[in-house]
């Protein structure tokens, strides 16, 4: 049974710390790995260079997104393709556990199922929906 009166503050809890993970993501391949860093990351596992950049803008625009509650539903699924390649190409080879060297799989794999729940779940309160912040009360 669902509880009403907690659920929408669920999701709202779901949705920001969705977000500032997906934030600490990109902002960690921005300013620590560096975005030049990223790209030569992304090239050593055979993807295009240029997918680095896309998923810095995906990550850090997503995230912030989440935290603020615009489109979420949409950001959310979204950000599960990122998450999908993450496993593919950096961490399906380096076992279930995220404790491994280079990081398990099971991590990103929750996280996506937990991006799809939030898509199915919604905004939860406090969100700057556009379609509720413009829409006439009667």
């Amino acid at each position: 049974m669902i509880q009403e009166k907690t659920a929408p503050h669920a999701a709202l809890l779901l949705r920001v710390s969705l977000g500032v993970l997906f934030l600490a993501h990109g902002l960690l391949k921005v300013f620590v790995f560096t975005p030049s860093g990223t790209v030569g990351f992304f090239e050593s596992l055979g993807l295009p260079g240029f997918l680095a950049y896309l998923t810095i803008i995906a990550e850090v625009g997503g995230g912030a997104a989440l935290i603020l509650g615009v489109f979420t539903r949409l950001v959310s699924l979204a950000l599960v393709p990122v998450l999908i390649g993450s496993i593919i190409f950096a961490h399906a080879d380096t076992g279930w556990l995220f404790s491994n060297e280079g990081g398990g799989w099971e991590f990103p794999a929750f996280w996506a199922v937990a991006m799809v729940v939030q898509a199915l779940l919604g905004d939860g309160p406090y969100a700057l929906n556009p379609k509720t912040l413009f829409s006439r009360h009667s």
